[in-house]
C-alpha cells in the first residue's frame, strides 16, 4: 500500500482521510505541484493507486465546489428566454488534456466566464484512450490546479449510431451507446449528446419518415440516461437532425424530428435542451493538397432561423453547431448575435498542439501513422492532407509523450490562453459564472472510497514543503 500512503499524504494535513471520509482545511495546496503529482497517477498509475487517485479528485471536488454538473436548468432558462446574448463553447479536450484544461480554465478565471463544457465524443475516447472516468478526473484536476470554482459541464459529444453497424444487426449497436451512457454518466457525464442523425433516411417520402428512426432510437437510448441519472440531477440532453458536413438543415425537417420527437417521448420524462443542426461547417474542416483548410460557406442565416424555432416553438436553448474550431476568426462573434446556443470546438486546438511538437516527436508519430494508419490513406492523399486527417489516432498511443511535452511548455500554454480567451470574448461568455451560479446548484455526491484501498490516516508533519 505505499503508493497509496504517498497519495494520502500527498498534501500534507492539508488533506485528511479518515474512515473514508475526505477534508481539505487548506485549499492553498491544491493549485501546486501537488496536483500535479495527483492527476498523473489518475492517469498513469498501477490500477490501485490510479482508482484511489480519481477518488481522492472526486472528493476533493466535492469538497471545494468543484462538481460536475448538468447545464439543464441554464439551457431551459435560455428556452424561456430569461437568459440571452451568448453562445456556449463546447471544447473538445483530446491531447494533453491536463495542460488543455487548465489554459482554459485559466481563462475562465479571468473572464469570470462559467457558461463552457468540457466535452469528448465517443469515437474520441477509443482514440485518444480517454475511458469517461480518467477524461473526468482530469478536468476536475485542471480546474482545481487553476484554482476554478464553479460547475464543470462535461459532456459526451456524438454518443453516435454508427450507421452501417445498426443496419447490419441494430440491436448491438445500440446497446454500446447505451453501455457508453452508464459508463459516462456514472463517471460524471452529465450532459449528453445522443447523435442517431446517422439514421436519417433520405429515401423516405415524406420528412416525418426521414427522421423516423432519428428520433425513435434517440429516445431509447435517451431512456438509459434517464434511468442512469443520479439523484438530484437532469441530464441535459442534445438531439441532431444532420450530419456535419451534408446538405443544411431546414426548418421543416427540425419540426418533422421535434415533432416526432414529441409525440414518442414517454410522458413525464425529460425531453431534449438542444438541437444539433448543419449550416456548412465540416468535422475537422476540408484538408487542400498543401495541409491547408478551405474556406467554409456558414450559413448564419439559416443557423438563426433554427435556433429562433427550437427556442420560441419547442422550449430549447437554441441550434447547435458543430465542427466550428476551424472556422475563420471572423466569423464567432456572429454566434452570440444570432443567438446560436452552442457551437462545437475541436481540432484547431489539436492543430496547435502538433504545430507545437518538436520535430523529433512529430517524426516519430508520423512514422506511426505510416504503418499503423496505412489504411485510411486515399490514392489522392498527399502526405499533408494524410497526417492531418490521421493524426488524431495518434493522441492515445503517444499520450503519456504529450502529457510531458506539453508539461510547463510555457509557450503552448501561452498560445493556449490567447486563443481561449479570444474565444469566450467572441461568444460573449465572459461575466457568465453568475447567471451559471443563479441557474445551476449541483448537487454534493460523495463517493465511497474504491475497496481496495486502505491508506494510513497520518499525515504529513505541519511543516512539510507543500509550495509549488
Amino acid at each position: 500500500m505505499h503508493d497509496l500512503d504517498a497519495l494520502n499524504s500527498l498534501f500534507g494535513d492539508a488533506v485528511t482521510i479518515r474512515d473514508g471520509a475526505l477534508t481539505v482545511s487548506r485549499v492553498d495546496v491544491l493549485s501546486t505541484s501537488r496536483m500535479d503529482e495527483l492527476v498523473r497517477t489518475a492517469v498513469f498509475g498501477e490500477p490501485a493507486a490510479r482508482e484511489y487517485a480519481r477518488w481522492m479528485l472526486w472528493e476533493l471536488g466535492q469538497a471545494v465546489g468543484v462538481q460536475p454538473a448538468s447545464i439543464q436548468d441554464l439551457y431551459m432558462a435560455r428556452g424561456r428566454g430569461e437568459v440571452r446574448g451568448f453562445t456556449v463553447p463546447a471544447i473538445n479536450v483530446r491531447a494533453s488534456s491536463y495542460d488543455t484544461a487548465r489554459a482554459i480554465f485559466r481563462t475562465a478565471i479571468a473572464l469570470r466566464a462559467g457558461a463552457f463544457i468540457l466535452e469528448i465524443a465517443r469515437s474520441e475516447i477509443a482514440y485518444t484512450e480517454q475511458r469517461p472516468a480518467e477524461y473526468v478526473s482530469v478536468m476536475i484536476a485542471a480546474a482545481l490546479r487553476e484554482g476554478y470554482r464553479g460547475p464543470l459541464f462535461i459532456q459526451g459529444d456524438h454518443f453516435q449510431v454508427n450507421h452501417k453497424k445498426y443496419a447490419a444487426n441494430p440491436g448491438p449497436e445500440v446497446d454500446a451507446v447505451k453501455a457508453l451512457v452508464r459508463e459516462a454518466v456514472g463517471a460524471g457525464f452529465y450532459n449528453v449528446d445522443v447523435d442517431t442523425s446517422t439514421l436519417v433516411d433520405l429515401s423516405k417520402p415524406s420528412l416525418a419518415e426521414q427522421q423516423r428512426l432519428n428520433y425513435e432510437v434517440g429516445i431509447d437510448i435517451l431512456r438509459e440516461v434517464r434511468a442512469a441519472e443520479p439523484a438530484g440531477v437532469t441530464i441535459s440532453v442534445g438531439g441532431e437532425i444532420g450530419e456535419v458536413g451534408t446538405e443544411n438543415s431546414t426548418v421543416e425537417e427540425l419540426r418533422a424530428y421535434m415533432d416526432g420527437f414529441a409525440a414518442t417521448l414517454p410522458p413525464g420524462m425529460a425531453g431534449l435542451s438542444k438541437i444539433s443542426v448543419q449550416s456548412g461547417t465540416s468535422h475537422g474542416g476540408v484538408v487542400l493538397a498543401d495541409g491547408s483548410i478551405a474556406d467554409v460557406a456558414l450559413d448564419l442565416d439559416t443557423l438563426e432561423r433554427l435556433s429562433r424555432v427550437a427556442r420560441e416553438d419547442y422550449g430549447l436553448s437554441g441550434a447547435v453547431q458543430h465542427g466550428a474550431s476551424t472556422l475563420p476568426d471572423t466569423a464567432f462573434n456572429n454566434f452570440p448575435k444570432r443567438e446560436v446556443a452552442e457551437i462545437h470546438l475541436a481540432t484547431n486546438f489539436q492543430n496547435m498542439l502538433f504545430d507545437a511538437v518538436p520535430t523529433a516527436l512529430r517524426d516519430e508519430i508520423y512514422a506511426w501513422l505510416r504503418e499503423n494508419a496505412k489504411d485510411e490513406r486515399k490514392a489522392t492523399d498527399t502526405d499533408e492532407q494524410f497526417f492531418y486527417k490521421t493524426r488524431k489516432k495518434a493522441i492515445g498511443p503517444f499520450k503519456a509523450k504529450l502529457w510531458d511535452f506539453t508539461a510547463d511548455n510555457a509557450t503552448l500554454a501561452s498560445t493556449y490562453d490567447a486563443k481561449f480567451r479570444f474565444l469566450f470574448q467572441q461568444l460573449a461568455i465572459g461575466n457568465t459564472a453568475s447567471m451559471v451560479g443563479q441557474h445551476v446548484r449541483p448537487p454534493v455526491q460523495h463517493r465511497p472510497m474504491p475497496a481496495d484501498a486502505t491508506p494510513a490516516h497520518a499525515a504529513a508533519p505541519d511543516d512539510a514543503d507543500l509550495s509549488d
